[in-house]
This record gives C-alpha cells, sequence and structure tokens, in this order.
C-alpha cells in the first residue's frame, strides 16, 4: 500500500517519537579519523591494495555485513548482543567513520571505540595504511585527496561552492567526535538543546586539535570549526530560534522545511533535488520529482543534510568537537552525558550560559577557533566556563554513579578535559609546541605521533 502524503503534523510526529523514558536513555558515540599510506602519508583512494575498499573487505573478518551502493562497498553494519547496530561509513573523503551503537554507559562506549580501533589497526597494517585523529587534513590539499563513490556526495560537491567557500573543505578535510543522547519530553528537549548548543563553543575549544593546513600552521586551534562558518548559512549555524519563546518540535520542523535539499534517494539511486524545496516535495512540486510526494525516508534523509552545532533527529546530536585521540572520543560523550543525564548537572549547565545573548552565541562560535580557551563570553574567559562545565558533567558521572567491573565510574573519562581546562592549553596548542619544537618545522612528524 502507498504511503499517505506526509503532513507537517506527521514530521512533528516523527520528532516527538523520539521521546524516552529515562530508564530507556542510551549514549552514542561516532568518530572520524584520515587514512592515510604508511609510506606516502597520502590519503588512500578507494580502489587498490592499499585503498578504502580493502580496508572494508578486511574488517568483514571481524563479522561487519558489507553494505553497496551503486555496485561499490560504501559502509559497514554489525549488531552487538543486545541487538543494536553499530555501522562503518565513508565521509567524501574516505575519512573513516565508526557511529556506534546507542549503548549504556561510557564504560561500554570506550569499550566499543577500543575494539573497533584496534580492528581497524590489525587491517590497516596489513594493507600499509595508518589512521590519524585530527580535526583537519594536516598535510593535503582538497585536488589530491581522492573522491569517494558515494552519489550523494557528487551533489554535495557540486552544490557547496555555491553557497559557501569552505564546504568542500568540510567534505574532504576535516573529521568530528560526536555524541548523541536522549530526552523524555518535550520540554526536557528544548532545554538540553538550549544548553548544548550555547555550550557547543566552550566543547570546540576543549577539543580543538586542527592548528595545521597543507603543511603549515593556519592560524587556527580548530580549522574544523571555522570550516563551519562558511560552508552553508542555510544549514549549520547556532540557530537562534532554539533560544526563543515558544521553540519545540514544531519549530525544528519548520526550519529544516526551510532549509534546501541536497536529494532523493529512489532504488538506491540518489536525484538531485539540490537546492529545492521539501515543502514542495511534500505538495508533489517537486521539480526533480513532479507528482511525486515525499516519503518517511525522504524526511529522514533530509534531516541528515542539516548541519547546525546540535543537531535534533529522533536524539541530540553534539557536533562541536575537533576529531582526536581514543581518550577524548570517550571524553565527549562522557561530557554530555555527565551534563544531560544528571537533573542537577543539567540545570547547573543551562544557569552557566543562561544569560549570553544571540550577539554572545555568535561571536563565542567565531573566537574560539583561533583563541580557545583564551576566548571570552560575557565578562569570562573561555577558560572558567570550560573548568565549571567539565566540574558539573563530573558530579553528573558520579550521581549517575554506573560502574564497570572494576568498581570504577565514569567520572575517569573526564580527565584529559580536566587537564586541558585547569592548564588553559588547548590540544592544538600542545601540537604547535611540538611543530615549533621537537618537529622542527615538520607537520609529517603528526603521522608518527599521533595515529592510532
Amino acid at each position: 500500500m502507498a504511503e499517505a502524503p506526509l503532513s507537517r503534523n506527521d514530521l512533528v510526529e516523527a520528532l516527538s517519537r523520539g521521546i524516552k523514558p529515562k530508564d530507556q536513555w542510551r549514549i552514542g558515540a561516532e568518530h572520524e579519523k584520515f587514512g592515510f599510506d604508511r609510506h606516502t602519508l597520502r590519503r588512500p583512494a578507494y580502489e587498490g591494495d592499499t585503498g578504502i575498499k580493502a580496508m572494508l573487505a578486511g574488517l568483514t573478518r571481524f563479522g561487519w555485513a558489507e553494505v553497496e551502493e551503486g555496485g561499490h562497498v560504501i559502509a559497514l553494519e554489525r549488531k552487538n548482543a543486545e541487538g543494536f547496530s553499530a555501522s562503518i561509513s565513508l565521509e567524501p573523503g574516505g575519512q573513516f567513520e565508526l557511529s556506534g551503537a546507542p549503548l549504556k554507559d561510557i564504560h561500554d562506549i570506550c569499550s566499543e571505540t577500543g575494539q573497533h580501533l584496534m580492528e581497524v589497526k590489525q587491517v590497516a597494517d596489513q594493507i600499509g595504511l595508518g589512521f590519524l585523529g585530527l580535526g583537519f587534513d594536516p598535510m593535503w590539499r582538497r585536488d589530491d585527496i581522492p573522491v569517494m563513490p558515494k552519489g550523494r556526495y557528487d551533489i554535495m560537491r557540486a552544490y557547496m561552492p555555491k553557497v559557501g567557500s569552505l564546504g568542500l573543505d568540510m567534505m574532504l578535510r576535516t573529521c568530528t567526535i560526536q555524541a548523541n543522547l536522549d530526552f523524555d519530553s518535550e520540554a526536557d528537549m528544548v532545554l538540553k538543546f538550549r544548553t548544548s548548543l550555547a555550550l557547543q563553543p566552550i566543547a570546540t575549544a576543549l577539543f580543538a586539535n586542527s592548528p595545521f593546513t597543507e603543511g603549515r600552521p593556519n592560524g587556527f586551534l580548530s580549522a574544523r570549526a571555522n570550516v563551519w562558518t562558511d560552508t552553508d548559512p542555510d544549514r549549520t549555524g547556532m540557530l537562534d530560534f532554539v533560544f526563543q519563546d515558544g521553540f519545540g518540535f514544531e519549530r525544528y520542523v519548520d526550519y529544516a522545511l526551510d532549509t534546501p535539499m541536497y536529494f532523493v534517494k529512489r532504488d538506491g539511486r540518489y536525484i538531485n533535488a539540490a537546492g529545492q524545496s521539501f515543502r514542495d516535495f511534500m505538495a508533489g512540486r517537486l521539480e526533480a520529482r513532479p507528482g511525486e510526494t515525499a516519503l518517511n525516508k525522504d524526511w529522514a534523509d533530509h534531516l541528515t543534510t542539516l548541519f547546525p552545532e546540535v543537531r535534533l533527529k529522533s536524539y541530540l546530536e553534539m557536533r562541536g568537537a575537533d576529531g582526536g585521540p581514543w581518550s577524548r572520543i570517550c571524553a565527549l560523550p562522557a561530557l554530555w552525558a555527565g551534563i544531560f543525564y544528571d537533573a542537577p548537572s543539567l540545570a547547573a549547565a543551562w544557569d552557566l550560559c543562561k544569560d549570553w545573548d544571540i550577539a554572545d552565541h555568535e561571536r563565542l562560535r567565531r573566537d574560539v577557533t583561533h583563541l580557545g580557551l583564551k576566548a571570552e563570553v560575557a565578562g569570562r574567559s573561555v577558560q572558567d566556563v570550560a573548568r565549571d562545565m567539565v566540574a558539573i558533567a563530573r558530579l553528573g558521572l558520579k550521581n549517575r554513579a554506573r560502574f564497570s567491573g572494576g568498581m570504577v565510574d565514569e567520572r575517569g573519562y573526564l580527565s584529559e578535559l580536566e587537564d586541558i581546562a585547569d592548564s588553559g592549553v588547548t590540544p592544538a596548542e600542545r601540537l604547535l609546541e611540538l611543530y615549533h619544537g621537537p618537529w622542527n618545522g615538520d607537520v609529517k612528524r603528526a603521522y608518527a605521533d599521533f595515529a592510532y
């Protein structure tokens, strides 16, 4: 039976289905990393003995199932013992992404991440690849980077230069760490969205780890975060409306409806609808598919093409952190779980930022890209806010009282962030110290010193 045409109420309901009772809350972690040829340091192509396709094929020995598109393997999937799926997917420039399963605690997240990195290293060592966790490619130009054979990326690559100057850098030269968390009501979603959106630049400063471009310092501590300031204003940024009275699922739906589409996917094929309106699609007036109306899966696809600092789907995605080492892949979900999953901690975190205005949000988002923890907001240093934020998360994790087999709770995953906040020195500044000191200006040393 054909689906009935979607209504705005259907779209609102699709988001509201993310509401879960607290005893069903989960945590998801995602991270991307750059592959490189261990001899040339170049980013790997898709094909070839040392290519991304070979990498994906090698991982199937660990129980990963291949996902194909257009005759190409473009992802892997695997279920855990509870039946939840994790996936390995490819970003446009071959960045390798683990989208972890929704898990109960940070212990499980860190175990999942460690197992993944071990599997990746075992296969990579055999085919001559390495993997590096930074927020921005430290050496290679856009033109040096092979593009992966995924249909949506062809559409995005053609569209990006029309709406911003750095969109291709976002696609090809950035890597991030993300955390996904739940809510138990619309009001809970709103408070978590506002708090995390306001504090996202603080996380950006704590995780800043991309000070190099094409072999030299680039003037930023998070070049990745700077890229997002000129990628596509229709679908990025701090979403001022989130802080306005009346915000909820309906307002986010309207934002998504007003954001131009990229594509429609039919029978495994991507159809270019870049710049066209999802509202028109719902009404059967989409230029790319005249007379056809949108389906539920089209709406789900469209939501994945929005790139604000915090993104709403059936959960909230924290999107403000540079790629980095295993320890910080574990630290990001620990930071947000400590804040989100303990009511007093969430209230305390909101108190940190509730008086900031829209100008503060926008200025802070830009300032942390090059000043890091030395930026200021509303008369306070970002370092001071970061100290408070991490302390609040630590108390939240203590109150959660989720213990591993060794009777250790989740607070230890914040240790590195505590050190960063206390010192006021970002990971990027540590890299710059190495560049100007022991590395003698040779960025290639990063591939030896910081590969997984």
